[in-house]
């Protein structure tokens, strides 16, 4: 698998042109077909899962899921150890609607979403099929969607939430929403429910470390077409995914919503950064303290640091910044080409 770096302008995925196709024509034909067939046929077995109330509807979306990644060439690396405690609320960065399929293979959950992608088509059918929450992002009316987060956590469900409200180009977390946190008030049996934050990273390409321009062609964002993202996305190649699952609190252990929402965000933000600079965890925690203690300890002013080519001091921990990448990787905080897409499958916003 070559690109010519010389022609990504052509090939940016942001742009939706009709330039040249940088994967392969069969396999995405291919892919897509045996994908297509194997959707058709569970459809109906959910669905009928779903009626009488089987077990099944649980653990064949996982199954399904699994297929799923196999059949468009995804390689799931799962790392941490998951929240063996029921229910659980995971919490995720979100980058695309492969996001949904990679975490659907290895939990029994259902996903967060905003209201609209019940009345899409097939996706639609498919998020209704998984036993999708939808959420209201109108302010006045998203109490409703909470309220249903707490019910389905109350019964014991498992969710998965992308308090990201948006996706984006997969090389960096944009912040949560502390809103979107409200659910994990829930209690059942007088305990708070656990909370776990995952962090998920579009990491390798037939096994050579993907940089930032590579890994948009995964994401999903900006003003770009889902059918020929799809298309293009499976028509690549084998892409490694890192799924870190962190270790799992609850709403107890911090003073407010706001608080457990930050530790959240920092907890997935070095996952991120450590899948995609193939660097250690630790190294990347250190690399954050050094940075913080830099700007503690510069008694400069901020407008004298960034003349000095310093980086400007930040509201918040920067984890993704200062994570040298592996040979071919790239930081985890470089831009890539596009911006982040308002509500793709999957995601909620609370406005």
């Amino acid at each position: 698998m070559g690109l010519n770096m010389d022609s990504i302008d052509v090939l940016d995925p942001s742009r939706e042109s009709s330039g040249p196709n940088p994967g392969s024509f069969s396999r995405s034909l291919v892919r897509m077909l045996v994908y297509i067939t194997l959707t058709l046929a569970m459809i109906p077995v959910q669905y009928i899962a779903i009626r009488r109330g089987s077990s099944l509807q649980r653990s064949l979306p996982r199954w399904y899921h699994r297929q799923c990644c196999k059949i468009l060439g995804f390689r799931v690396e799962r790392r941490g150890r998951q929240s063996r405690m029921h229910p659980t609320l995971f919490v995720s960065n979100h980058s695309s609607y492969i996001d949904i399929m990679v975490l659907g293979s290895l939990l029994p959950v259902s996903f967060v979403a905003k209201s609209e992608v019940a009345s899409w088509p097939f996706f639609g059918w498919l998020a209704k099929l998984q036993r999708s929450v939808f959420v209201e992002r109108r302010r006045h009316k998203s109490g409703n969607g909470r309220d249903e987060m707490s019910l389905r956590l109350e019964a014991g469900d498992d969710l998965v939430l992308f308090p990201e409200g948006t996706s984006n180009d997969g090389n960096r977390v944009l912040p949560f929403k502390s809103a979107l946190f409200a659910a994990a008030n829930t209690e059942l049996d007088g305990h708070p429910i656990t909370v776990q934050p995952v962090s998920i990273a579009y990491t390798r390409l037939d096994g050579v470390p993907m940089g930032r321009y590579l890994r948009p062609f995964f994401a999903w964002y900006g003003d770009m077409l889902l059918a020929s993202h799809i298309w293009r996305a499976v028509g690549l190649g084998w892409v490694t995914v890192v799924v870190d699952f962190h270790p799992p609190v609850t709403l107890a252990d911090f003073s407010s919503r706001k608080a457990l929402s930050d530790h959240c965000h920092r907890q997935v933000s070095l996952g991120v950064a450590a899948a995609l600079s193939g660097r250690p965890r630790r190294q990347i925690e250190r690399l954050v303290a050094a940075r913080q203690t830099a700007r503690l300890t510069d008694a400069r002013s901020l407008e004298e640091r960034t003349a000095a080519g310093a980086m400007p001091a930040q509201a918040g921990p920067d984890p993704v910044a200062g994570a040298k990448a592996e040979p071919g990787a790239e930081s985890a905080d470089a831009p890539g080409p596009g911006s982040p897409k308002p509500g793709s499958p999957g995601s909620v916003s609370s406005e």
